[in-house]
């Protein structure tokens, strides 16, 4: 089966699909190769021979418009484990330790939850399902032979541009909507210093990488932002590039960045790709389409967060949370429920 994805961008009426006509996607083992090339990317958190960024070659681009409701029946939804299991709690109280020690200013635990169906779902229909549910998050579905099915719904950029005018987010800070704050886009919500905080520090880690590539940026933010049921802060980055060509450079300086590793950056993704229970995979990683010079639609790459790997009748789910001296192992468990529901919703 060749290399294709789906994709589509927050709000909009239609999706893409990219298709390799033949062959194997490109494995390349940095972001910086991808200097001058364009593509559907699929990205993993720690970038190895064994598990590379992969290009698949754009030979056929088609838009069509998104379909009507889901055939899958509306089930009830099945609620996760409502208290830490023993292995994330091993895991908190390792990382958490480094935050005491002062080891790490921030780091992300992330952790897999699996789920499984009495017969196997299309993951086409996942995919329109989560159009249909999430209409602010940019929803994809990519399958290579390499990496199995993919399906994210996310909402961070992490790389877009329209024209010279080139975008970034920081996004940090999680808390749940409840009752009437639904009907809303968290406009009355209260943000506690512990998110503001952690938000603080990714902003600030991506003003010091625009610093080193190009000298006319503009942050603004942070602001509220709702992403299924869930509201985080964000600042918004705009700024231009003297060489849009060696975009793969400025992706290896973002990637990963804070909101999903830690600070200090390097040293955070070391102890995370040693120690946690469950490697990440191409969960919290990026993929999107890399355009530079082509007519293909512009530059749209997002950190894969709210993942789901789907293998036949199992779902394989991901999901994190930032953790700061100040974290409780209780509340770090329900972020990631609440984060996990994105994709378990649409299994039932």
């Amino acid at each position: 089966m060749a290399a294709w994805a789906l994709y589509r961008l927050p709000h909009a009426d239609h999706y893409v699909r990219i298709r390799q006509a033949s062959g194997e996607p490109e494995a390349l083992l940095s972001c910086a190769q991808l200097n001058g090339r364009e593509g559907f990317v699929v990205a993993p958190f720690d970038i190895r021979p064994d598990q590379p960024v992969l290009l698949i070659r754009p030979d056929a681009v088609e838009a069509y418009p998104l379909p009507g409701k889901s055939g899958l029946s509306v089930l009830s939804g099945k609620s996760g484990i409502s208290s830490p299991s023993p292995s994330y709690a091993v895991d908190f109280a390792n990382f958490h330790a480094q935050l005491l020690s002062g080891t790490f200013r921030k780091i992300v635990l992330a952790r897999c939850a699996d789920e499984s169906t009495a017969c196997p779902l299309a993951p086409e229909e996942l995919f329109f399902r989560a159009c249909q549910r999430y209409p602010r998050l940019f929803i994809s579905l990519v399958y290579t032979s390499l990496s199995g099915y993919w399906l994210t719904a996310t909402p961070e950029i992490l790389l877009e541009n329209d024209g010279p005018q080139w975008r970034t987010i920081a996004l940090a800070g999680t808390m749940k909507l409840e009752a009437d704050q639904l009907q809303g886009e968290g406009e009355t919500v209260t943000w506690s210093t512990k998110n503001i905080q952690e938000q603080r520090y990714v902003a600030t880690y991506l003003t010091e990488c625009l610093e080193r590539f190009t000298g006319d940026f503009r942050e603004e933010g942070p602001r509220t932002v709702r992403a299924a049921n869930l509201v985080h802060l964000r600042s918004d980055f705009t700024f231009t590039l003297p060489d849009s060509l060696h975009v793969g450079d400025l992706l290896q300086a973002l990637h990963p960045t804070p909101a999903v590793c830690g600070l200090p950056k390097q040293d955070a993704f070391r102890f995370i790709t040693h120690n946690e229970h469950t490697p990440r995979r191409y969960y919290s990683g990026f993929m999107g389409l890399l355009s530079i010079c082509s007519p293909l639609p512009s530059t749209h790459l997002y950190v894969s967060l709210r993942c789901m790997n789907i293998e036949g009748c199992q779902y394989h789910l991901y999901a994190g949370g930032g953790l700061l001296k100040d974290s409780i192992l209780e509340q770090e468990w329900l972020e990631t429920e609440a984060k996990l529901e994105t994709m378990r919703s649409l299994l039932y």
